[in-house]
Parts: C-alpha cells; structure tokens; sequence
C-alpha cells in the first residue's frame, strides 16, 4: 500500500511518521521505510521518535480523520472508485488555516 499509491503521492523531502503498531514495524517494512525516507522517518524506538499520546499527534489522529470519515460519508459511497474520490476531494478541501486552528 506504501509503495504502491501512499509514496507516489508524497513531495520530496516529506518526514514519514510511523505508527508504531507491530505489522508496520516488521523488518520489510522498518527495510523499504529505511530507503524510501533515508534519516526522513520516524518510528518508535528512534531517537526522533515522538512519545505515544504526544500532543503533536493528537490533532490528526482526533481532528483529521474524524473530519475526513464526517464529509466522506455525509453522502452514500456507491463503489470503491467512488470512496477514493470523496477521499480525495475531503482531504484537497481541508485547507491550511483549518489545519493552523487546529
């Protein structure tokens, strides 16, 4: 899934938070993230490493994905095609002074 439709679609120079959850800490994982994002990862353990619960982290994970499930399916989701669609659009309509706020 990383290889495959998340990096493609990264700017140069993006810093890859890892969740630390144990199938995406597996040796292939820690191999192509180590490639991929050379000194530009961060995963439990590592020195740049940020803390569980870290005040950093809250906002996406109780701001943004709650806001993206909301507007995705404020509508009904006819297909997968579909779904991908209104991902996309949310994610594109979240602009950066909502992101400042948060």
């Amino acid at each position: 899934m990383l290889r495959l439709y998340a990096v493609p679609q990264f700017p140069e120079g993006v810093i890859f938070q890892q969740d630390g959850a144990p199938p995406h800490y597996g040796n292939i994982v820690r191999e192509f993230l180590g490639t991929i994002f050379p000194q530009r990862w961060i995963v439990r353990g590592a020195v740049m490493a940020w803390p569980p619960r870290s005040p950093d982290l809250m906002p996406l994970d109780f701001y943004l994905w709650g806001y993206v499930k909301q507007h995705v399916y404020s509508e009904c989701i006819n297909d997968s095609n579909h779904l991908k669609q209104r991902i996309t659009d949310v994610i594109h309509s979240v602009t950066l002074d909502v992101l400042t706020h948060v």
